[in-house]
């Protein structure tokens, strides 16, 4: 029967920090085929990250994408909102896009997606109710 010397890469001469104890556990300063490893990793990443992508774009629903854009298109008048009142210009037709975008929210299937844009819509129109009083 053979026993385990060590757990780890396999250590070369010059590569050890010291001699395994009793235990014959060691742990190696550096792998010893860190080349091929990393090529292998290096080559895999972007792959791996298309994948990704491509699974993250098929699963979204075309409601999905048109809540995510109104979501956008919220937040971005609340952003115009908000440099309207520290210049302290005129808020009337920002607020008027903004109570016509709270109007006509689509649906999202996503639970997540639908949680969030409820959160946007519930803050605009606490910003339009805010200034028309």
């Amino acid at each position: 029967m053979t026993g385990i010397e060590r757990v780890g890469w396999p250590i070369r001469a010059s590569t050890a920090s010291r001699r395994p104890g009793a235990s014959g556990f060691s742990v190696p300063l550096q792998p010893a085929n860190t080349g091929a490893a990393t090529a292998a990793a290096e080559a895999s990443a972007p792959a791996l990250a298309t994948m990704l992508s491509l699974q993250e774009m098929g699963g979204e629903t075309v409601q999905d994408r048109e809540a995510r854009r109104h979501g956008r298109d919220i937040l971005a008048a609340l952003v115009d909102l908000q440099r309207l009142i520290l210049s302290a210009g005129s808020d009337g037709a920002v607020l008027q896009r903004l109570a016509d975008l709270v109007a006509s929210v689509p649906p999202a299937t996503d639970r997540g997606l639908s949680a969030i844009v409820s959160a946007i819509v519930a803050r605009a129109r606490v910003e339009v109710a805010r200034r028309q009083l």
